[in-house]
C-alpha cells in the first residue's frame, strides 16, 4: 500500500494521477496549507522539507515529483508509463520532467513564494510581476519543441503527461494566455478526458 500526502492545487496532482493510471493500491492524506500543516512536527517527521507531495512506500518515503513519478512507473511496469527498455528515451522523459520541476514550477512559485529568494516587499512585487513573462516563456518553449503530440513524448502516454497537465492547470492563474499555446491547450483537454485524471481530481475535490 502506498500513501500520498498532497494538497489541492499543488504539483502533488501529477503523482496522484500517475498512481491512478498505474492501477496502484494507494491511500491519500490531505495536508492543509491554510493551517500551515506542512510545517507541523507531525508532517515534518514525514518530509523535513515541509512540502508536498510525499509518497510513503514499504521501502521508505520519497519526495520530489520526478523521482516519485519514475518510482511509480517502475513499480507498475505493466502500465507502461515510461520507456525503461530504452535508456535514451527514458532520459528524455527525465529531462522533460526535470525542466518542469526546476524551471517551470520555480517560475510559477515566484508569484506567492518570494520569501524563498528575498526579504524586501518590493522584491516580492517585482517577482510577481515577472511571472506571466517567465512562465509564458517556459510554456512557449514547451509549445515550440518539447510537446511532440498528441502526448509529450509523441504517440505514447508517459509520466510526463500528468506532470505537464498539472502545471498547465496554473496558466490562467499566472496570467498566461493559453490561446497562444494551442498544443498545450489541446493536451490539457485530452488529459481531462482520461479516467485516471477524473479519479484523482474527484479524490482531491478540485
Amino acid at each position: 500500500m502506498l500513501k500520498l500526502y498532497y494538497a489541492p492545487g499543488t504539483c502533488a496532482l501529477a503523482s496522484h494521477i500517475t498512481l491512478a493510471e498505474a492501477g496502484a493500491d494507494y491511500t491519500t492524506e490531505r495536508i492543509d496549507f491554510k493551517t500551515n500543516q506542512q510545517n507541523s512536527p507531525e508532517y515534518l517527521a514525514i518530509n523535513p522539507k515541509g512540502r508536498v507531495p510525499s509518497l510513503v512506500s514499504d521501502r521508505g518515503i520519497l519526495t520530489e515529483t520526478p523521482a516519485m513519478l519514475a518510482f511509480i512507473a517502475q513499480s507498475f511496469p505493466k502500465a507502461k508509463l515510461a520507456p525503461f527498455e530504452d535508456a535514451y528515451a527514458f532520459a528524455q522523459v527525465q529531462s522533460f520532467n526535470s525542466y518542469l520541476c526546476s524551471t517551470v514550477h520555480t517560475n510559477h512559485a515566484h508569484k506567492m513564494r518570494g520569501a524563498r529568494w528575498a526579504t524586501e516587499e518590493s522584491s516580492f512585487a517585482d517577482m510577481k510581476r515577472k511571472v506571466p513573462q517567465s512562465v509564458g516563456a517556459s510554456f512557449a518553449l514547451i509549445e515550440r519543441g518539447m510537446l511532440k503530440g498528441p502526448w509529450v513524448m509523441g504517440e505514447t502516454y508517459t509520466i510526463c503527461d500528468p506532470y505537464l497537465f498539472t502545471l498547465a492547470g496554473w496558466l490562467e492563474g499566472d496570467s498566461v494566455d493559453i490561446s497562444t499555446l494551442p498544443k498545450v491547450a489541446d493536451h490539457r483537454k485530452r488529459m481531462a478526458d482520461r479516467p485516471a485524471v477524473q479519479k484523482a481530481l474527484a479524490e482531491e475535490k478540485v
